[in-house]
Parts: structure tokens; C-alpha cells; sequence
């Protein structure tokens, strides 16, 4: 077909963008319920301040892992369920047993090991879910509506959080009880983790069954989509690439292992080393099969992908690195943050931490519904007058000063205030970045390279649950409050690293597309 031929894709009604992202609304309940309860639930079960980092390693390193891998792999999938459904859909079923099962954790062995297995199991499908879904917008929307979807799909997700992040404290409310045995979970946070489970299975089986894909002959039709995925250019840059850079990759990472034993720093560090040396292995293998004519293979094709991303991506990266540092901050030690120094205790089993902790959920509550509210009025307003990039860096600034306030404050009502600047950040964070990638991004590729632009929303996450313990403990030990601060100082960093995206994306100035939301 002719580029002369082809046509733009139907625009999507507000029902229609809807459809397309309720199912994000059950995915977020249950990333909401994860965020706000797993600190809780490992110090329940015996976990101390210093092993939170660690335990909390499983979330960023199954979305390093899984996502690339689902985007590659929906890309290059069409059944009769689709091309992105049949991996959401799996996703949340798996999910939806390990948020069944995570509550019974006080009944085997080994609780927290029990608890720290079923944290992997369900963050692995719960990215197994969300990266088609970044796609999915992408798919299905004609390029003036990415703005549009993408703030509804946000919405979705703030509300999403909402529900999952405030049950807990409204079963509470309803005289459930909020305080167990030592060792044992509260009634709030079991029923809140069932409660989660059917919620996502409903919401992402409303999607599956309520929208329809485009077949790939479909895509190659409309104007804004190439007919097919051209890989020939990436599996050149690759071929041509020497062995060099994967050996300094390996080098680096025996580098650090060697500086964390002879250090003595937190074993946890010790993957940093691991994941620096696996990436140079995985890439001088991917050179040696591309060498030999094997470029039919998953790990080459990500890897070439990865090597040739598009300029406007790689300048985003150092702004998602630097504003999802803030949020895994955020999600650790929030509770640890609040119970302390502003319910007056670090000790699981007593009222008081059990009220500050049901307290986060509030705030969390807080910043998802701003979120929320800001991406269906705030962001698409923003973006029209100031345009996409300058909205962003804005949101982030006010993230900053959010996070700056839980540093300084002492009050528990004032700290709602906070999350005000937060809810606004975090609802850019969700929607700017994948509106402008999904502008600038062949769509044929758009699975893969949402879920490679993961890769820098995962490598912060890892360096937070690795280094910011040994940090903690050098420089502050018991006092998490300075990780307020250093929250507030990558949000700032993150601001300022957009003008370097703004650079490479000169036409976004504000009332560029009168659609767009």
C-alpha cells in the first residue's frame, strides 16, 4: 500500500479512550497497594529499616528484565486475542495470585522470604501487564490524540491508586481491624490485597473484551505508521560494533564487586556489579550472533535497539532517571518517614506506627487523586499553552518542592499540602514523557522501545534499593528523613535535564496541537 493510500486512523471518542485504558486502573490498584503496604508488611514480619532497600530490589529488577522482553514479543505477536491483549490479560492473572497469596505469608516457614518471592512474582506480572499497555495507547490512537490518551490512561492510574492506597484506612473506618499480633498482618492489609486481586482481573478483562486491535495490515495502512519493522539499520550498527565496549562493560562491573568486598559495603550493591557484567556478556553475544548471521534473534534485536534508540529518547532518559530515583525514595521510605518523626514511633506492633502507617496511605491517596484530576485539566491545559517539555519540567519543580516539605514538616495535616506538588509531578511523569515518545517513535517499534525506555525508569530504582542504604547508614543512620531531601534534589536535577529534551524537540512550544487533549 501506498503511501498515497493509506489513511489516518479513526479517532478514538471519549469512550473509546476509555476502553483503551480502564484496565490501567486494576493494574495501579495493585502497584498502589504494593507501594503503600510492602514496607509495612517486611518490618511486620521481622524486617529491619537497613533491609528494606534490599527487599524491595525485586520490583525494578523484574521491570529491567520483563519489559524489554513483553515489548519485543507484542510487537511481533497477532492471535486472535490480539497483539498487546493476550500479554495483559496473562499478566493480571498472575498478579491477581500473588496478591491472593501474599497476605497468608505469616503462615509458612519463612514469612518474609515467602513474602519477598510473592513481591517478585507479583511485580513481574504486573509489568508483564503495564508495558503492552503504553503500547496499546500508542496503537490505537492517531498521533493528536496521545496527549489525550495518555492523560486519560494517567487518570486512570491515579484513580487506580486511590482505590488501592486509601482501602486499607477506610476498612479501618468500618471497624476492620488495623493492629495484629506481632508478626501477624493487620485484617485492613489482607482484605485490601484480596480486594485488589478481583479488581484487577475485572478491569483489564473490561479492556480485553471491550476494544479491538488493529491488525498489523491495518497499521501498515494508516499514514502516521511505517508498513513494517525495519530492522536492517540497527543489526548494521551492531555488526559494526566492536568487541571493546562489551568488555569494558564487564570490566566495570568486576570493578565494582571488587570496590563492595574490599569496602565491606551493603552485599546488596553487589548486583550493580552483576547487572554492569551481564550487560557486556549479553552484548558481546548479541555482536557474535549478528556476526554470524543469526539477526532473527530476540537478544540482538533488543540490544540493536537499544543501541540505536532515537536522540529524543535518549535525552529523556536522564529526566526519568533522575525523577523515578525520587519516587523509589518516595516508596520506601515514606512510611519509615512518617511514623517516626511525625507519629512518634518505629516499632510495627504499636498503635501509634500502625496509625502513621495507615496515615501514608492518606497521602498516598492524596497524590494519586491530584494526579488524577491534574492529568484530565491541569496537564492538557498546561501543555497547550507552554507545550509538552516546559509542562513537564514545571510538574517536576513542583514535585521538588513537595518532597522538600516532607523534609522540613512535622505536621501530619500539613503534609497533605505536599502531596498537592507531588500528585501534580507524578501525573507528568506518567504522560509527558510516553506523549512525546509516542510523537516521535516509529509505531511498529512502539513496544520495544517503550519497554527499553523502562530500562530508565528500573536502573534508578536498582541504584536507590542498593546504594541508598549504604548511603543512609554512613552518613545518617536511623534517621531516614534525609532521603527526603535527596528526593527533592533529583526531582530538581530531573527539571533541569528536560531543556536538553526541549532542544531536540523544537516545535513543542505550546499550542501546537489544538487536539491534544
Amino acid at each position: 500500500m501506498t503511501s498515497a493510500t493509506r489513511t489516518e486512523k479513526p479517532r478514538q471518542s471519549f469512550w473509546g479512550l476509555f476502553n483503551i485504558s480502564f484496565g490501567f486502573f486494576g493494574i495501579q490498584i495493585g502497584f498502589a497497594l504494593q507501594n503503600a503496604n510492602m514496607s509495612r508488611v517486611f518490618q511486620t514480619l521481622g524486617a529491619s529499616m537497613d533491609a528494606l532497600p534490599a527487599l524491595w530490589i525485586a520490583a525494578p529488577l523484574t521491570g529491567l528484565i520483563v519489559q524489554p522482553i513483553i515489548g519485543h514479543l507484542s510487537d511481533r505477536t497477532w492471535n486472535r486475542l490480539g497483539r498487546r491483549r493476550p500479554y495483559f490479560l496473562t499478566g493480571a492473572l498472575f498478579a491477581a495470585i500473588a496478591l491472593l497469596l501474599m497476605p497468608l505469608s505469616p503462615g509458612f516457614g519463612a514469612p518474609l522470604l515467602f513474602a519477598a518471592g510473592m513481591l517478585w512474582v507479583l511485580d513481574a506480572s504486573l509489568n508483564i501487564s503495564m508495558e503492552p499497555f503504553r503500547a496499546f495507547v500508542g496503537d490505537m490512537l492517531r498521533t493528536d490524540q496521545h496527549s489525550a490518551g495518555y492523560s486519560v490512561q494517567t487518570a486512570f492510574i491515579g484513580a487506580g491508586a486511590v482505590v488501592g492506597s486509601i482501602f486499607p484506612w477506610l476498612l479501618e473506618q468500618f471497624g476492620i481491624s488495623n493492629v495484629a499480633a506481632p508478626g501477624m498482618l493487620p485484617d485492613t492489609v489482607r482484605l485490601s490485597f484480596w480486594f485488589g486481586a478481583a479488581a484487577l482481573v475485572l478491569a483489564v478483562l473490561w479492556t480485553t473484551l471491550t476494544t479491538r486491535e488493529y491488525s498489523p495490515e491495518e497499521q501498515a495502512g494508516f499514514a502516521s505508521a511505517p508498513a513494517g519493522i525495519d530492522t536492517g539499520e540497527q543489526v548494521g550498527a551492531l555488526a559494526r560494533k566492536s568487541y571493546g565496549g562489551a568488555a569494558l562493560w564487564i570490566v566495570a562491573g568486576v570493578i565494582v564487586l571488587f570496590v563492595v568486598s574490599a569496602l565491606d559495603l551493603g552485599k546488596e550493591t553487589l548486583l550493580l556489579g552483576a547487572l554492569l557484567a551481564a550487560y557486556g556478556i549479553l552484548s558481546a553475544i548479541a555482536i557474535a550472533l549478528i556476526r554470524r548471521g543469526r539477526t532473527a534473534n530476540m537478544l540482538s534485536s533488543i540490544v540493536g535497539d537499544f543501541a540505536g534508540m532515537p536522540d529524543v529518547m535518549k535525552r529523556l532518559a536522564l529526566a526519568q532517571f533522575f525523577s523515578w530515583s525520587a519516587l523509589f525514595i518516595m516508596w520506601i521510605n515514606t512510611t519509615p518517614v512518617v511514623t517516626q518523626y511525625v507519629f512518634g514511633s518505629t516499632d510495627p506492633a504499636s498503635a501509634a506506627y500502625n496509625e502513621g502507617a495507615n496515615w501514608v496511605n492518606v497521602l498516598f491517596t492524596l497524590y494519586n487523586g491530584v494526579a488524577a484530576v491534574a492529568a484530565l485539566t491541569l496537564l492538557p491545559w498546561m501543555s497547550r499553552r507552554f507545550g509538552q517539555v516546559m509542562t513537564h519540567m514545571i510538574c517536576l519543580l513542583l514535585g521538588s518542592a513537595g518532597f522538600l516539605a516532607f523534609f522540613l514538616i512535622r505536621d501530619a495535616g500539613v503534609l497533605l499540602l505536599a502531596e498537592i506538588g507531588i500528585g501534580i509531578a507524578w501525573a507528568s511523569i506518567l504522560a509527558m514523557p510516553y506523549a512525546i515518545l509516542a510523537s516521535n517513535l516509529p509505531q511498529a517499534k512502539l513496544g520495544i522501545y517503550m519497554g527499553l525506555f523502562n530500562i530508565f525508569i528500573v536502573v534508578p530504582q536498582l541504584l536507590v534499593a542498593t546504594v541508598m542504604g549504604t548511603i543512609m547508614n554512613t552518613l545518617f543512620p536511623g534517621e531516614p528523613i534525609w532521603t527526603m531531601l535527596f528526593a527533592a534534589g533529583a526531582l530538581g536535577v530531573a527539571a533541569l535535564s528536560m531543556l536538553r529534551v526541549k532542544s531536540a524537540v523544537p516545535g513543542d512550544g505550546g499550542n501546537r496541537h489544538p487536539h491534544a487533549a
